[in-house]
């Protein structure tokens, strides 16, 4: 699992202190990589079959929703997936590593490099900032595109639709497709909140180098799951938004499904727990993670869960609420 982050929206300054806890160092997480795969063939970056790859760790939940459209949309065959493993203990300021564990890549299968931090450095021998995932390669430019999976997704739910059947196209989707522009104020709101309390309050909580900022964190994450609660019981409907997955599902779900067994035991998230205390928020993980019909594209969401033994170097300093 990562560390918790910034605003999908938000860059800063890289950490001078590497030796600072990885609560603080998260607040220094710089993106500059902030390019988007375009539809228009003359662009820096048209979309085109074979010429993408896409960097992910099993664990990250920011990874997970990038996973998770490229499959929801057909894009197996178009852009190329490349597993990256834990940290090395030997460099763990270095970033994610090969090491050819279940499930996870020899090498980098376009150069040969044992670590994510060595593709950064060839699309900028002077990047300073944090190795993270999910990222995006271009093949030709041999350069990053973009390493914010916010952006990522959105790159995705268009982009290659002219190299896609009919059925996976937006266009074609009901209700507008993965963001309806009906929706998108909503979906954005939505999202805003959700990110701050759970996508990345569960860091904030597990992460706290003291009692008052634990508590400080872990309280609203519990308000923001029941207020997902009451939106799912005066919806009536089997998603966020309707009868239809969309992007706030996508950006939600992969908090969801690593609660109970992870951010609850790990992280000290505690107080409650999805299967027995949100019986909305669990029918609709369940849903989202059994469908395999053209709905999820043959269960897009199951196929990119991975549930394996997890190790996470959570500071010891607070006691659960």
């Amino acid at each position: 699992m990562s560390s918790p982050r910034q605003t999908d929206k938000q860059t800063a300054k890289p950490d001078s202190q590497p030796k600072r806890s990885m609560m603080l160092m998260a607040k220094f997480v710089a993106k500059y990589f902030r390019n988007f795969i375009s539809s228009d063939p003359s662009a820096p970056f048209p979309a085109q079959k074979d010429r993408y790859v896409l960097y992910i760790q099993r664990g990250c939940p920011w990874a997970h929703r990038a996973n998770i459209v490229r499959s929801l949309k057909g894009l197996e065959d178009i852009i190329q997936l490349s597993h990256v493993g834990d940290r090395d203990p030997a460099n763990p300021d270095w970033g994610w590593s090969y090491d050819g564990a279940p499930g996870v890549d020899e090498k980098d299968p376009l150069y040969g490099f044992k670590y994510l931090r060595d593709l950064y450095l060839k699309a900028d021998p002077n990047y300073k900032a944090r190795y993270t995932v999910p990222m995006l390669w271009d093949k030709v430019n041999e350069t990053v595109v973009n390493n914010e999976s916010s952006e990522i997704i959105r790159s995705f739910y268009t982009a290659f639709d002219d190299l896609l059947p009919a059925r996976l196209q937006e266009a074609n989707k009901p209700d507008g497709g993965l963001l309806p522009k009906h929706l998108e104020k909503e979906i954005d709101e939505m999202n805003s909140w959700v990110y701050d309390t759970i996508n990345n309050g569960v860091y904030k909580a597990g992460f706290a180098g003291n009692q008052k900022v634990y508590e400080e964190h872990v309280y609203p994450i519990f308000e923001s799951l029941q207020r997902v609660e009451d939106h799912l019981q005066s919806r009536g409907t089997p998603y966020l938004f309707g009868e239809d997955i969309t992007e706030a599902d996508i950006r939600l779900y992969p908090s969801i499904a690593r609660f109970d067994v992870a951010y609850n035991p790990i992280f000290k998230c505690n107080l409650k727990m999805i299967r027995h205390d949100f019986p909305r928020i669990h029918d609709w993980l369940r849903r989202l993670y059994w469908d395999e019909s053209e709905k999820t594209n043959g269960g897009a969401f199951r196929k990119t869960t991975y549930f394996t033994p997890v190790s996470i170097p959570v500071p010891n300093l607070v006691i659960s609420a």
